[in-house]
């Protein structure tokens, strides 16, 4: 897997470059040089729906977090950490999770109740951004009047609901970390060390479970996710105008969704570095945005994932070396207080 993310990534990087090339490069600077320092802007506004994000993520979690350990700013923090990892490294967009899970440990919430809220919420993300992307159809469909491509539409849509479906219904009654861990087990049946671990992955199946009985909390997440979707549509609506390619609202719903939809199906490519780009000057072609402005656009939004996820790369290793400065520390306030006492 790491050498198939490497060498995707190259490609990636390749088409990237090629694409600039063929779309002129003196034509996407003066676009860029044109909008200025007003880009920066992405980079803040980037916080409202990734707090819509955090929201639904925060609600499944008061599951498992009942002493509310981990508070809204703590996992928002978390939450920016998660997607520069998935949007900045070579990861094939599941690091980030596994880091969240990580530092939700860490400030002291279960386990198998962290993991199953970044699972459930994970898959529910599929389920919000599948009505995401059907509205930018419907959008695309309403402003290029596309009539012919319904039937199609609909069948990419069809096609794409019994996946979602079978997923939420594996999570639900499937066991399958608790499969998995007996499968692993058997693997490394000579290695002691792993069973602690192992023997856990049922607890992740019956957090998961308990997840699912909470209906409510499941809507309130995939709602909150859904609106941090449209929230993002900004986006796209404010750096084209800034471009000076502006668009309509329906216009940059299609863009957005239609193009985050390309860019995690190829979710192998880190960064989704050329999908993103080749997809923004494909649909952008049937809206109306030129091919300068879509590459100019994809590089704003690369410079909003910079300028907002390098911090929060920086900040995930400074928590990370607090927290093993700490755990050096208490064996020796221990054994200090130890020897104090009189004998």
């Amino acid at each position: 897997m790491k050498h198939l993310t490497r060498i995707a990534g190259v490609l990636g990087l390749l088409v990237a470059g090629a694409l600039i090339v063929h779309e002129g490069t003196s034509a996407i600077l003066a676009l860029l040089a044109r909008a200025g320092w007003v880009l920066l802007w992405l980079a803040p506004l980037h916080a409202a729906p990734l707090l819509l994000d955090v929201m639904g993520w925060r609600t499944l979690l008061k599951v498992a977090d009942r002493e509310r350990r981990a508070g809204l700013a703590f996992l928002f923090g978390i939450a920016a950490v998660r997607e520069a990892i998935n949007r900045l490294l070579p990861v094939a967009n599941v690091g980030g999770d596994i880091i969240g899970i990580r530092l939700v440990t860490m400030r002291g919430v279960a386990g198998a109740g962290a993991a199953a809220s970044v699972i459930v919420e994970t898959a529910l993300t599929l389920v919000s951004q599948f009505v995401f992307v059907a509205l930018g159809l419907l959008s695309l469909l309403h402003v290029t009047a596309a009539a012919h491509w319904t039937g199609d539409v609909l069948w990419m849509l069809a096609m794409a609901l019994p996946l979602i479906v079978t997923l939420l219904l594996l999570l639900r009654y499937g066991s399958i970390f608790e499969r998995c861990g007996r499968w692993i087990e058997g693997l490394l049946s000579h290695d002691s060390r792993w069973r602690p671990l192992l023997a856990r992955s049922a607890d992740i199946d019956q957090a998961i479970r308990q997840l699912y009985r909470s209906r409510a909390r499941l809507l309130a997440c995939a709602l909150w996710q859904l609106a941090g979707f449209i929230l993002a549509t900004l986006e796209t609506w404010l750096a084209l105008r800034w471009l000076g390619s502006p668009v309509s609202l329906p216009h940059a719903l299609a863009l957005e969704s239609l193009t985050q939809a390309v860019r995690n199906f190829v979710f192998v490519v880190p960064a989704g570095m050329g999908v993103q780009e080749a997809g923004l000057i494909a649909c952008g072609a049937l809206l109306g945005v030129s091919g300068p402005a879509a590459i100019a656009l994809s590089l704003a939004k690369r410079l909003r994932e910079v300028l907002f996820g390098l911090p929060a790369l920086i900040g995930w290793q400074w928590f990370e070396t607090q927290h093993v400065i700490r755990r050096a520390r208490a064996p020796v306030a221990i054994a200090g207080s130890e020897g104090s006492q009189p004998k």
